[in-house]
């Protein structure tokens, strides 16, 4: 394992850590005041750990569906097991914002990549055949 994964590897854990006392402290966070600051809270929290999985070397695909349930989940706990917690559907939809923010942020960076990629082929392909490439 690289230098870097383990890197990615301590931010997901530690983002795991968070999100998990984000979700299960015996009380909610109070806002102080500012309206939908928990909602905010609930899709950063999400998209740091789908952004941090990611760049650590989880399957994208996999991590979403995990976190997808996670969030469902969490929110039933909250409502059932926990005296001073409610669920809160506003709530799953602030965790699969941050999730499906961050899955498309990656597609659109990689279709980028394996677009330039391509588009580099095109320009060294027509070169080695003495064409001019475009541009």
């Amino acid at each position: 394992m690289t230098r870097s994964q383990q890197r990615w590897w301590a931010l997901f854990a530690t983002a795991a850590v968070a999100n998990l006392v984000l979700l299960y402290w015996p009380r909610a966070v109070g806002a102080g005041g500012v309206p939908h600051l928990d909602k905010l809270a609930h899709a950063v929290s999400f998209a740091l750990l789908m952004w941090a999985g990611a760049r650590a070397g989880l399957p994208v695909r996999a991590l979403a569906v995990v976190l997808a349930v996670h969030a469902a989940v969490s929110e039933a706990i909250q409502h059932w097991l926990l005296a001073h917690r409610s669920g809160d559907l506003a709530d799953v939809l602030a965790d699969l914002v941050g999730v499906t923010g961050v899955v498309l942020a990656l597609g659109t960076a990689s279709w980028r990549h394996e677009r330039g990629r391509a588009h580099q082929r095109g320009t060294d392909g027509e070169a080695a055949r003495g064409r001019p490439g475009p541009g």
